[in-house]
């Protein structure tokens, strides 16, 4: 196994909201819900404390990281602009 890189999983915000609610609302064990989805222990853990520190607002997706590259191009169009004039 030496040498192959480990792709990291990506889980949508349903997913990782209904893992949590498993075990916030029905009542089952993390260490259950986490084998049944095939997640590590501590990644459930880490979606439970983000989801009942930010709510609803909890795992946005990339929606955010869009609107920062948008700024970013922005920002670069911008400095281009400047440098034109300087």
């Amino acid at each position: 196994m030496e040498g192959q890189g480990c792709k990291k999983q990506r889980f949508d915000r349903d997913f990782k909201i209904s893992a949590v609610k498993m075990v916030t609302q029905e009542g089952h064990k993390a260490s259950e819900v986490a084998r049944s989805l095939g997640i590590h222990p501590n990644q459930l853990y880490n979606w439970k404390k983000k989801y009942s520190d930010d709510g609803e607002k909890a795992f946005p997706g990339k929606g955010h990281l869009t609107e920062i590259a948008a700024l970013r191009r922005k920002l670069r169009e911008v400095e281009m602009e400047r440098d034109i004039l300087s």
